[in-house]
C-alpha cells in the first residue's frame, strides 16, 4: 500500500512512498492496525436507565424498621403515631366492623371505588376528546381553554359549597367534585399529546388522501396517546385526593369518611389505616396503568 505526499513547493510534483512496516501491494489485515490496543467504548443508557425496584424495597423496608423502632423505643406518642402492630388490629377491627358507624371495610371500600372510578370514567370519556379538539381546533381552545386554566388551580373545597348548593348532597355532588378534579389533567394532557404528531407525519397522510377525521384517528390520536396515558396516572391520583373532600358531604360510609369519623375521636390508628388503604389502592391502580402504557405504546421512550 502506497502513501502519497507533495513535494516541497516549487517541485510541482508528488511522490508516492510505501507506508511504513507494509510492502507493495500488501493489504492492511487486522494484525497490522493491532485492534487489541483500541480501548473499548463504553455503552451509552439515557440517564435514569436501569431497575430500581430493589431500591425502592429497601427504603420501604428502611421506614418500616425506623417506625417500628421508634414506636417500640416509645420516642413518639402512641397518640400521633401508633405501633405497626397497632394498625395490624386496627385492619382487622375495621375489616368485621368494629368501628365508629359500624360498617366493615369492603363496605367502605366499595362506596369509595364506585365514587372515584365513576368519576375518573366520566371523565376520560369527555376529557379526551375535549382535550383533543382543543389541541386541532382553535374554536374549541378558545371555547375550553379559559374555562379550565380558571378552575384548575382553584382547590376542590373551594368550590365544594358551590356544589353542594348547586347538587345537594347525595352522591351527584360527590361524583362531581372528584370529576372536575380528574377532567382538567385529561384534557390537558391530550392537548398536550397532539403536538406530539410530527408535521412529516401529517403531510404524510394528507398527501395519501387522509381525511380530518381519519388523520385525527389515525395519526394524531396515536401519537397522543402516551401523553393521555401519562394524564390518566395524574387524575386517578387527584380523585383520590379529593376523595376525602368529596365524603365530607353528608357520607355515611366510604374510606374518607372512615377517615374522618376516625379523627374525630382521635382513633389515629384508624386514620392511618385509612391512608394506607386508600395509597394502596392508588398504587395499585398506577401499577395497572404502567402495565398498560406498556403494552399500549410500547414505542415510548425508544424512538
Amino acid at each position: 500500500m502506497y502513501h502519497t505526499s507533495v513535494s516541497p513547493i516549487g517541485s510541482g510534483k508528488a511522490r508516492t512512498v510505501p507506508l511504513p512496516s507494509q510492502t507493495a501491494h500488501e493489504p492492511i489485515t487486522a494484525a497490522a492496525l493491532d485492534l487489541s490496543s483500541i480501548p473499548a467504548v463504553a455503552q451509552y443508557r439515557l440517564p435514569g436507565a436501569g431497575n430500581s425496584h430493589w431500591i425502592s424495597v429497601l427504603c420501604i423496608a428502611a421506614l418500616l424498621g425506623l417506625w417500628w423502632l421508634a414506636t417500640a423505643r416509645a420516642w413518639i406518642s402512641p397518640l400521633f403515631l401508633p405501633s405497626p402492630q397497632a394498625i395490624g388490629a386496627a385492619f382487622s377491627q375495621a375489616w368485621s366492623g368494629n368501628i365508629q358507624g359500624g360498617q366493615g371495610l369492603v363496605v367502605h371500600l366499595q362506596w369509595s371505588a364506585l365514587r372515584v372510578f365513576g368519576a375518573f370514567f366520566l371523565a376520560v370519556v369527555t376529557a379526551v376528546p375535549i382535550g383533543i379538539a382543543m389541541g386541532v381546533s382553535r374554536l374549541s381552545r378558545g371555547v375550553f381553554d379559559p374555562l379550565i386554566e380558571f378552575y384548575r388551580p382553584l382547590p376542590p373545597l373551594a368550590y365544594l359549597p358551590l356544589i353542594v348548593i348547586w347538587f345537594g348532597i347525595d352522591e351527584t355532588s360527590k361524583i362531581i367534585l372528584i370529576y372536575l378534579a380528574c377532567f382538567a389533567p385529561i384534557a390537558l394532557a391530550a392537548k398536550a399529546g397532539v403536538k406530539s404528531a410530527s408535521i412529516e407525519q401529517i403531510n404524510a397522510a394528507l398527501s395519501l388522501g387522509a381525511s380530518r377525521w381519519q388523520l385525527i384517528r389515525h395519526v394524531i390520536v396515536p401519537a397522543a396517546l402516551p401523553d393521555i396515558l401519562v394524564g390518566l396516572r395524574i387524575a386517578i391520583g387527584f380523585g383520590w385526593t379529593t376523595l376525602v373532600a368529596a365524603e365530607m358531604v353528608a357520607a355515611t360510609v366510604g374510606l374518607g369518611q372512615m377517615v374522618l369519623n376516625a379523627s374525630n375521636f382521635l382513633r389515629t390508628d384508624i386514620v392511618i389505616m385509612g391512608i394506607l388503604v386508600i395509597g394502596l389502592l392508588a398504587w395499585c391502580f398506577d401499577l395497572c396503568m404502567r402495565w398498560a402504557e406498556s403494552q399500549l405504546v410500547p414505542w415510548k421512550g425508544r424512538v
